[in-house]
């Protein structure tokens, strides 16, 4: 397992549930995350600057990396954890390094079929890149759309209301999301000093009206309540969110204790960004 749903994950509580229920749990990671530390294994991954090979992003720009420093302790690059755990589970896998895999990604997949760490070596290409002399896509569905007329199909969907809204006991809305310094559950940019100068703890932003209704000012410590759980945060008064509605960064992780893990029927994704809260302030 990849990723910390121990941090990122809606309605924590749940999550740990089931995580203490497993008879076995294998985490890789860069650093001792709240998952890591439930998981009976750590393997330990390196960064992208102590490994080689390549990453393809989300506009399908594949780009091949070298390594500018080696793997720090007993940290190891990806391919060489999996190859290992392979091998010792009767399938050997004898790729000699990153380039080998990228030559098997090309031989079996018909998108990556003309890319190679040669050709990366100049510049990124974009997949579809179906041969060796195919410069790659620039454009995706440039003109037509791959469906049996060409054209881009639109399907209406209709308004669902969310699992959870605001009542007479939980009358604000709370929305979470990122700030400018920190990555995620901040397993990564909480390491960093500077980063965690500039952004030392999660906040949790409230309007003006809102503050005065109930008593709070900027800096005060404020209990945030859910049907799930409740978590102290320090309020930061502003005009960017609307009266009824706060919104916390969740970099410690500690605010999905309250967010809600119900499932959008069309997304599949739960709905921990919308969840009704009630906020009283910390004496």
């Amino acid at each position: 397992m990849g990723g910390n749903p121990l941090g990122s994950g809606p309605n924590l509580r749940k999550i740990q549930e089931v995580f203490t229920a497993m008879d076995f749990v294998v985490v890789q990671d860069m650093f001792l995350s709240e998952t890591a530390m439930l998981a009976d294994v750590v393997l330990p991954a390196c960064s992208f600057a102590e490994k080689s090979g390549s990453f393809t992003s989300a506009s399908r720009l594949v780009q091949k990396v070298d390594k500018i420093i080696e793997p720090v302790g007993k940290s190891r690059p990806d391919w060489e954890i999996l190859c290992d755990l392979s091998d010792r589970m009767g399938y050997p896998m004898p790729y000699r390094g990153p380039q080998d895999i990228m030559q098997e990604i090309a031989a079996l997949a018909p998108s990556y079929g003309g890319i190679s760490h040669g050709r990366l070596e100049t510049a990124g290409l974009r997949v579809p890149c179906p041969s060796a002399d195919h410069p790659g896509t620039e454009f995706l569905w440039g003109k037509t759309f791959k469906t049996p007329d060409g054209k881009g199909h639109f399907f209406p969907a209709a308004y669902q209301a969310p699992a959870e809204v605001p009542n007479e006991e939980y009358p604000y809305l709370l929305t979470t999301g990122k700030d400018l310094y920190h990555l995620h559950t901040g397993s990564y940019t909480n390491k960093s000093v500077p980063l965690s100068r500039l952004a030392p703890e999660d906040l949790l932003e409230i309007s003006v009206s809102d503050a005065k209704k109930i008593g709070v000012a900027n800096g005060d410590k404020v209990r945030v309540r859910s049907r799930r759980g409740h978590i102290d945060i320090t309020a930061q008064v502003t005009d960017r969110v609307p009266d009824g509605t706060v919104f916390a960064t969740f970099h410690s992780g500690a605010v999905n204790d309250l967010t809600i893990d119900s499932l959008d029927a069309m997304a599949k994704v739960p709905e921990l960004k919308m969840c009704a809260v009630t906020i009283e302030k910390v004496a």
